[in-house]
């Protein structure tokens, strides 16, 4: 692999470490903030813990304008800017209102990071590295989802304070990356899209990769000769990979993962154990959650996105409806979080590792962006909706049917993999899109 590709693809996907931080640092200040401000399980799930995924939600589905209009590299500096902006004013907040502002903020970058970075990555990528290389992504947010679940437990006894630390710690990362992304170019098919074409040449030969730059330049031509400038992705050549893309952004949620991760101290103090053994037990859903993200990766390209779809929906099914029953009759000890590090498990080798790359592969050149924005806004809505409604549906229904839900849900997601998700594996990006159309 062209040593220049990687160091690139690992400079974006840094974007997915600040990503999986935020997302889950708030969960080391969950029950802290609910005393602090005595707000309601309301007033707590839906705006001081879920601001930020109201943000993403935003973020997501206007995202695609600053990655179409300013470029991919642009846009990743701007999601650097509101991570920084974002980790600094929730620390230093002092009422709910502000610091749900301040999350909404660092919401915007995770909504806009889903769309840029997988894009930019798999815009540079050749056809035989993408999977592995868009996973870097993914691989980032589950290596941030880890390195905040063992902040929080580190600097959990710095005294009343400590939520603050927990949150404003993401600052110096944010900065780091934010002057990273300074040093990568724009992605060449971006550029070319742009009719900036001697500026994409000039950066497919920058990569040197093993491809023929003229072909890649020829295709695109090709491509962009036939198509029509007032396409979108709501029109009926692409109805297909638009239902590809809903779907897979919706199981993703139904799964569950998001309410898990947001919440896992939580469900485990349900499941009896103690509060600072549930903060432990954290941490080892987030090695567990990259450990098997960096098989998926290693896989992907080897084994393709179906299979690992597969083995990921068969663990679902299995872990949650296993995690109901310990509900339901009651099991302590080390029953539910050994069935719920087997869920993230699943998760990791499965939809983990290949959402973000799905997502990213299966729109043509001039409307990536726009697809991604779609799959990333079904993903953000439900992502925003089914956390904000934990507390109250675990006091309503019970946790045990809460997460037999989640595992019905994935049976569907299995028949959905086997009946009507394609293999795009070791696929040109031009050649998948053509691939789907009209299917």
């Amino acid at each position: 692999m062209n040593n220049k590709i990687l160091r690139w693809s690992l400079i974006a996907s840094f974007a997915g470490f600040l990503f999986g931080f935020d997302t889950v640092v708030i969960s080391g200040a969950d029950k802290t903030l609910q005393l602090l401000w005595n707000s309601s399980d309301v007033f707590h799930g839906s705006v001081v813990m879920a601001m930020a995924l109201w943000g993403t939600v935003i973020g997501a589905i206007f995202g695609g304008i600053p990655t179409n209009t300013l470029g991919r590299k642009k846009t990743l500096l701007i999601i650097g800017i509101l991570f920084s902006i974002s980790a600094a004013g929730s620390a230093l907040s002092n009422d709910p209102f502000v610091f749900a502002f301040f999350r909404f903020l660092g919401g915007l970058g995770i909504g806009a990071s889903t769309i840029a970075a997988p894009a930019y990555i798999s815009e540079i990528a050749p056809a035989k590295d993408r999977g592995r290389l868009v996973g870097l992504y993914q691989f980032n947010i589950v290596f941030g989802i880890l390195c905040a679940f063992l902040s929080n437990y580190v600097l959990s006894d710095v005294g009343v304070n400590a939520w603050r630390w927990m949150l404003g710690v993401q600052v110096f990362p944010s900065i780091i990356y934010t002057l990273m992304a300074f040093s990568i170019p724009e992605s060449p098919r971006w550029l070319y899209s742009m009719l900036r074409t001697d500026e994409a040449k000039l950066i497919f030969d920058k990569i040197g990769s093993k491809e023929d730059v003229q072909s890649i330049m020829d295709e695109l031509s090709s491509n962009s000769s036939t198509t029509p400038l007032n396409e979108n992705i709501f029109i009926k050549k692409y109805r297909f990979q638009l239902l590809l893309v809903f779907l897979i952004a919706a199981f993703n949620q139904l799964s569950g993962i998001n309410a898990f991760l947001y919440y896992a101290p939580r469900i485990f103090e349900e499941a009896g154990l103690g509060a600072k053994t549930a903060l432990l037990s954290s941490i080892g859903i987030g090695f567990i959650n990259l450990i098997f993200t960096l098989i998926g990766v290693y896989l992907i390209d080897r084994l393709g996105r179906r299979k690992l779809m597969i083995f990921g929906s068969i663990g679902y099914i299995f872990s949650l409806s296993m995690v109901a029953t310990s509900f339901y009759l009651n099991w302590t000890g080390l029953a539910v979080p050994g069935f719920l590090f087997l869920f993230i498990a699943s998760h990791a080798i499965g939809q983990g590792a290949v959402i973000w790359v799905f997502i990213s592969e299966i729109f043509p050149n001039h409307l990536r962006a726009s697809g991604q924005s779609f799959g990333s806004s079904v993903h953000w809505v439900l992502a925003a909706i089914i956390p904000s409604m934990v507390p109250i549906l675990f006091t309503s229904f019970g946790v045990g049917n809460v997460f037999a839900f989640f595992a019905f849900m994935m049976v569907f997601q299995l028949l959905f993999v086997l009946f009507m998700m394609p293999e795009t594996k070791g696929i040109s990006l031009e050649d998948v899109s053509k691939g789907l159309i009209n299917k």
